[in-house]
């Protein structure tokens, strides 16, 4: 076969494994893993193919129903930590706690107010988040330096608070915010003006951070 048309499989290959991702976590998103068919997401990829080709191109990219359906909710999660650490870098040493908290929520509030299918994703993502499934070693890293770059701004604002207790902070925010995508008040807050939504929000948070200090 030619170089060019290895190039050429080479790079429908991709799309279709790109095509049943995407398809993937639009389905989770709707209705969580165990509502999800492989015909579903087959049928959904809208790839060019007959659907019982698409059903073993699941199986060539993946292996499984399920570990397709791990890697798309991992590829969103992953995305939402790295907007997360990308709010917080920008941070300056001097940041307030409200300008910390801000960042900290700042993809939640994002998808709260985008709704539709961000707001979904975000659901997805706030599941897993809460209890990360195992084998997702990859991403502790990632959950880590967003923690890191947090406790970075608190330790400057609540001197002689201890590390640990900052962390503690931290990670109780973080399951807040992802409770908040679940609960029923999430879908309150998705129906407010984004305004709105970070001047409710941004205190709540940084009232966790403050803590009683």
């Amino acid at each position: 076969m030619s170089p060019e048309k290895t190039d050429l499989r080479r790079e429908a290959g991709q799309r279709t494994r790109n095509d049943l991702l995407t398809a993937a976590l639009e389905l989770l998103a709707q209705r969580g893993q165990e509502g999800v068919t492989l015909r579903e997401i087959t049928q959904n990829a809208g790839a060019n193919v007959n659907a019982g080709a698409n059903v073993a191109a699941v199986s060539y990219h993946f292996g499984s129903l399920k570990a397709l359906c791990d890697l798309a909710i991992e590829h969103a999660l992953e995305h939402y930590l790295d907007a997360q650490i990308r709010e917080l870098d920008a941070l300056a040493g001097t940041a307030t706690l409200s300008e910390l908290a801000g960042a900290f929520a700042r993809p939640m509030m994002s998808a709260l107010t985008a709704g539709g299918r961000d707001l979904a994703v975000i659901r997805t993502v706030a599941r897993v988040g809460i209890d990360p499934p195992e084998g997702w070693d990859r991403l502790a890293g990632k959950f880590e330096q967003a923690r890191r770059q947090a406790v970075r701004v608190l330790a400057a604002r609540l001197p002689g608070t201890d590390e640990h207790e900052l962390v503690f902070r931290v990670r109780c925010a973080a399951g807040m915010l992802n409770w908040l995508a679940l609960a029923p008040i999430g879908a309150e807050l998705a129906a407010e003006p984004a305004e709105r939504v970070e001047r409710m929000l941004v205190p709540v948070v940084a009232g966790a951070f403050r803590g009683a200090s």
